[in-house]
Order: C-alpha cells, then sequence, then structure tokens
C-alpha cells in the first residue's frame, strides 16, 4: 500500500462554540491548529474560515491570512473549501480558486445537509471543474452520495475533469449515505482504479471509517469539521490529537504516513506544480 494521507479539517462550516469551546475560528487559531496537526503527521490541510463573529466566509483576504500564516510555518498542502458552507453565491465560490491553492473542493452534486440543502447544479460544477482545470488546481471530488460519482464521471468525459481523480468519501452526513463498512466498500468499488481515495466518517462513525481507510489502502480525513469527541463523552481539545491518533493506529496496523511531499507525489501535486512551474518560467520570459 502507499503511504497513508492524512488530512486534518480543523473548522468546516457546522462546528461552532456551542459544540465545542476549542474548535479554532480565528485567522491566527485555525493556523496554528493547522501547524500543530502538521507537526503530528498531516499532509493536508482542509481549509474553512470564519469572519470576526465566527460566522462562515469565503473573504478572500481571510483566507490570505490563513495561507501566509501557515506558510510561513510548514508545507502542508492547502485544501481550500470552495463552498464555505451552504446558501453561499457561485461567484464567491468561484473567486476562491484566484488563490491558487494546490486543492481545492469539488461538492459534485446537490444534496439534503441536515434541515438544508446543499445547491451544486450542473452548470455551477462545470464552471467550476473549468476553472479548476484552467489554474490548475487539483478537485477534491467530494461524495456524500452513490450518484456523486456519475456525476464527476460525466463532467471528466467533457474533459473538465483530469485523471487520475481524488476522491473524499463524506459518510454521516445526514441527507447522504450513512457511514457504515458496506458502503464505504461499496463507493471504492464504483471509481476508476486508478483513482485515490480519502474517507470521512461524521461524529460517531469518524474512527471505524479511519480504520476501514488504512486497511482498504485509502486515505484519512480527521477534525473537528468532521467530530468534536475524542472517544465519547470526552471533548478534543486541539486537532493535533485527532492526527496522532490515525498515526499510532496506521503504525499499528503496518502502513506508514506519508510526509506533505510524499503526498505530493502520491496525488499527482508534483507533476501539476512542475507544469505551473514552467508556465510562469514561460511567461516571465516573454
Amino acid at each position: 500500500m502507499e503511504k497513508l494521507i492524512i488530512t486534518v479539517a480543523p473548522t468546516g462550516a457546522q462546528t461552532t462554540r456551542e459544540h465545542t469551546p476549542y474548535v479554532p475560528l480565528s485567522p491566527k487559531e485555525i493556523a496554528n491548529s493547522v501547524y500543530e496537526s502538521w507537526k503530528e503527521g498531516a499532509a493536508i490541510a482542509h481549509i474553512h474560515v470564519r469572519d470576526y463573529k465566527g460566522d462562515n466566509t469565503l473573504d478572500l483576504d481571510t483566507y490570505k491570512e490563513v495561507i501566509d500564516r501557515v506558510q510561513d510555518k510548514c508545507d502542508i498542502i492547502l485544501n481550500l473549501t470552495t463552498a464555505g458552507g451552504l446558501g453561499n453565491n457561485e461567484e464567491a465560490r468561484l473567486r476562491v480558486c484566484e488563490l491558487n491553492p494546490e486543492m481545492a473542493t469539488f461538492d459534485a452534486g446537490s444534496m439534503n445537509f441536515g434541515q438544508d440543502v446543499f445547491h451544486n447544479t450542473p452548470v455551477f460544477l462545470e464552471t467550476l471543474a473549468a476553472v479548476t482545470k484552467e489554474r490548475q488546481i487539483k478537485p477534491e471530488i467530494e461524495i456524500f452520495d452513490i450518484g456523486m460519482i456519475d456525476n464527476a464521471l460525466r463532467i471528466a468525459k467533457k474533459g473538465l475533469l483530469e485523471e487520475p481523480f481524488h476522491f473524499q468519501f463524506v459518510l454521516g452526513v445526514h441527507g447522504g449515505m450513512p457511514a457504515t463498512p458496506k458502503n464505504l466498500m461499496f463507493l471504492v468499488d464504483s471509481i476508476p482504479k486508478d483513482s485515490t481515495w480519502s474517507a470521512i466518517g461524521a461524529s460517531k462513525d469518524q474512527l471505524i471509517i479511519n480504520t476501514m481507510s488504512i486497511l482498504l489502502g485509502g486515505h484519512v480525513r480527521v477534525g473537528m469539521e468532521d467530530s468534536v469527541y475524542y472517544r465519547k463523552g470526552e471533548l478534543a481539545t486541539t486537532n493535533a490529537q485527532f492526527v496522532k491518533r490515525i498515526v499510532e493506529l496506521s503504525n499499528t496496523l503496518g502502513r506508514e504516513i506519508a510526509t506533505p511531499n510524499e503526498a505530493r507525489r502520491i496525488l499527482g501535486l508534483d507533476r501539476i506544480n512542475e507544469k505551473k512551474k514552467s508556465k510562469s518560467t514561460a511567461s516571465s520570459g516573454r
């Protein structure tokens, strides 16, 4: 098996201080949490940002502050959300790509999400795919239900998403597929064979899905976006706690942990970054 890529999702769109006093919300808090998680073994950070009131925002200056603070400290891969919560307008969501992160989320369909609706129309998804392709940003194709795989592959047939794909299976959200081993295996069997994948088990199912992912050769996402409890009745006090547990579990199961640069190779980001560098050099030489 390839080495295990651990993604940390420190904040998310739904977690509030009412859920846990430990969730990082300010740019400084988010960046520090990412850095601490990197020190424990995280290779990717999935970034949501909040405004001064703690509400979801897609403000580019806020993203930029987090990016700058993180990159001053470590070489972790940054994966920016292009959703930022439910109900954000499409123009603001697309503008996130102007920051040219190595990765960005691609939520591959509309769905009921708790008591709300998460809108991702076919036209928006094709536009987002085209923007990420033009800017050479690797999409993390987020899959909440089986039909979303077909949505992504239809867009790929139009040449807007390029192989090898990277899927993030998000299980356990109310409105999506339940977080069961059977569902995870079904999703893994439904994607192109040369794809990489990672998985999330929301809330109480996090560790079960994490363990299955390690054993099946996939990758893992943890963090307060997905669960605030370290174990039943005990809040995690840092995101790094979740990362450290996965490192220990993976080592016990005989699977090594990928560094950020090893993760770049596994995901093909090294080749994408080399293309970006060549394009930039060619442009500056004109």
